[in-house]
């Protein structure tokens, strides 16, 4: 697996997008104020910012009374194959989601947690 970014969930997405953007002066890579994600490139870095809602929407969490308290963070990994990665993991780990496509997007991706809880997701790109 390769850490290929670090995603920031908001809740403020346009207003977090402009601050990343303007007053940290990091280059977009992609997405704009109004995209709901974007990524920023930095010193050799990507910093993801997504829509708190639509993760939490992708993972099916968004009617967890405490879903206040948790997921403002997750760790991004690109896979070969999600598919294997999901099957080699799925002893080891409780998944979140199977692996699914997002067409939108053009990625697969599952998700599952770290002990402490730190949302993780596992992505191949579709191209």
């Amino acid at each position: 697996m390769e850490l290929t970014h670090t995603r920031i969930l908001v809740d403020n997405y346009r207003e977090c997008f402009l601050f990343y953007r303007d007053v940290l002066g990091f280059e977009v890579s992609w997405g704009d104020e109004e995209s709901l994600y974007a990524d920023f490139k930095f010193s050799g870095c990507t910093l993801g910012l997504f829509e708190r809602k639509q993760m939490l929407e992708a993972i099916g969490t968004e009617k967890d009374p405490f879903i206040h308290k948790y997921d403002r963070a997750a760790l991004v990994f690109q896979v070969n194959n999600v598919e294997e990665k999901y099957e080699n993991l799925q002893e080891k780990v409780e998944f979140i989601t199977k692996p699914m496509a997002q067409e939108g997007w053009g990625i697969k991706v599952a998700h599952f947690r770290d002990p402490d809880g730190t949302l993780i997701e596992i992505y191949q790109s579709l191209k």
